[in-house]
């Protein structure tokens, strides 16, 4: 399977030469085959040259791209000269997508400014990007206002593209699991069901009792409690945990398997204390580990914000992405801080990893309730965190995005931390604080803030705040 599907649209305008539409094709089929992205254009017989300028010519790309609607992740234009801003817009607005739109527009060469060459792309996009905004639809745009499709910026730009519609249609689709209510004194991590659901994001809740209850009837030779054990101890190493410990937490992962299944879950955010320790006698970190390594992430605390704020970074990375708190200051550094969590990540946020007890919750929960947390650091990598919360005073849905890296720096301490670098760090530390946001944020290790924002920004219509 192609790693994404994208409608193209070839704008055209009749009196530019006929090659530079020719070419511009080519060179998109040679980009999607290296990228791996599969095309879906008109053929270069059902429109003049494959292009896109009149009416006629729009109804046919539009009926192909309504033909294919549920394969489309994004529609890509590209303008090889001026292109005819009415063929672009009555095209998007027959096939009926929604989908995200990229707009490119070739450069001209300053050496061939006669008649055989000449593109005035630099313009059309203008027109057509107009024309787009009058129609209402949302589009993002190449980091540049020129690029020529075959070059590397246009690829990077193409890249970041993919990981929007990843990030755009994912959210817009997604089903979210609350497992337990909030923990009492965690009021930060409240949020408005309805203004997550007007942006299309679902919630389907249950009450731990029912969790406990189910798991209370499985016997430890079940066939799925066997299988979801060797699952736990393939997972990490565990030489100290008590064997009916990780009995337990098998039994707890059938359970919480099946209800994800019922309710066609993508993600689960789980009250993790302290009801799971003293009524059931384990901690859930290392089932979380597991449902996030598999892409089903898992947040803490009943995060459902942090975890859409997870499950948003893990489809733009394409990779498992965590949930933390912006924890401790690194020294005196300004901009190195800890992200920590008593130890839920996915495993490639380890370079070695033990399971243990959850140090911090074992003070007052005692040592032998908390068995299943994670101890392990993160390694040098790039790092992307992003926060997502529901405004309800002002009734929008906001975030933050922002880069940085993880770094190798010295850390003696327990649990799942990393030591990270985010220039400019302290001014945005302010805005989370003068903005209300909470103290998780979400992790992943790539760089992908600008799909992100594109995406939560650009398509969900959200108010977000991109670092840097």
């Amino acid at each position: 399977m192609a790693r994404a599907t994208l409608g193209v649209i070839v704008g055209n305008r009749d009196f530019f030469p006929d090659a530079l539409v020719t070419e511009a094709r080519a060179d998109v089929l040679a980009l999607f085959k290296e990228m791996d992205i599969e095309p879906v254009m008109v053929d270069a017989q059902a429109t003049k040259l494959g292009g896109v300028e009149t009416r006629a010519e729009a109804r046919v790309c539009a009926e192909l791209f309504s033909q294919n609607r549920a394969r489309i992740e994004g529609v890509l234009v590209v303008l090889p000269n001026f292109g005819d801003e009415k063929g672009v817009a009555d095209t998007l607005r027959m096939s009926g997508l929604d989908v995200p739109i990229l707009i490119q527009a070739y450069p001209d060469d300053v050496t061939s400014f006669g008649l055989e060459r000449r593109r005035d792309s630099f313009c059309g996009k203008i027109s057509v990007c107009s024309d787009l905004r009058q129609y209402g639809f949302a589009y993002s745009l190449t980091e540049r206002h020129t690029i020529a499709v075959q070059s590397a910026a246009f690829r990077a730009d193409l890249d970041r593209f993919v990981r929007t519609c990843k990030v755009a249609n994912g959210m817009r689709t997604a089903r979210l699991g609350a497992i337990g209510t909030r923990p009492d004194a965690f009021k930060t991590v409240r949020y408005s069901e309805k203004l997550l659901e007007a942006s299309g994001i679902a919630v389907s809740v249950v009450d731990f009792s029912e969790i406990f209850g189910r798991a209370a009837k499985l016997t430890d030779d079940h066939a799925g409690v066997v299988a979801k054990l060797d699952e736990i101890r393939a997972h990490i190493a565990h030489p100290s945990v008590p064997p009916e410990k990780l009995v337990k937490m098998a039994r707890l992962g059938v359970v919480i398997d099946d209800w994800m299944a019922e309710n066609d879950l993508n993600a689960t955010a789980i009250q993790c204390w302290h009801s799971l320790q003293e009524n059931f006698g384990v901690n859930v970190c290392t089932l979380m580990s597991i449902m996030s390594s598999k892409m089903m992430p898992s947040a803490c605390e009943t995060d459902i914000t942090g975890l859409a704020s997870m499950y948003a970074l893990q489809l733009a990375a394409e990779a498992p992405a965590a949930i933390v708190d912006l924890n401790n200051n690194y020294g005196d550094d300004p901009n190195k801080c800890v992200l920590f969590h008593c130890g839920n990540w996915p495993l490639n946020f380890y370079t070695e990893a033990e399971m243990k007890t959850a140090e911090v919750l074992g003070t007052t929960l005692g040592p032998d309730n908390v068995w299943g947390a994670i101890n392990g650091r993160a390694p040098a990598a790039p790092l992307t965190i992003a926060r997502i919360s529901t405004d309800d005073v002002n009734g929008i849905c906001k975030a933050y995005v922002a880069e940085g890296r993880f770094v190798d720096d010295a850390l003696e301490t327990f649990g799942s931390r990393a030591v990270v670098e985010i220039p400019n760090l302290q001014p945005l530390l302010k805005l989370i604080c003068k903005t209300g946001f909470e103290h998780h944020c979400a992790m992943s290790a790539a760089s992908t803030a600008d799909a992100v924002a594109d995406a939560l920004g650009t398509y969900l219509g959200w108010d977000v705040f991109r670092h840097g």
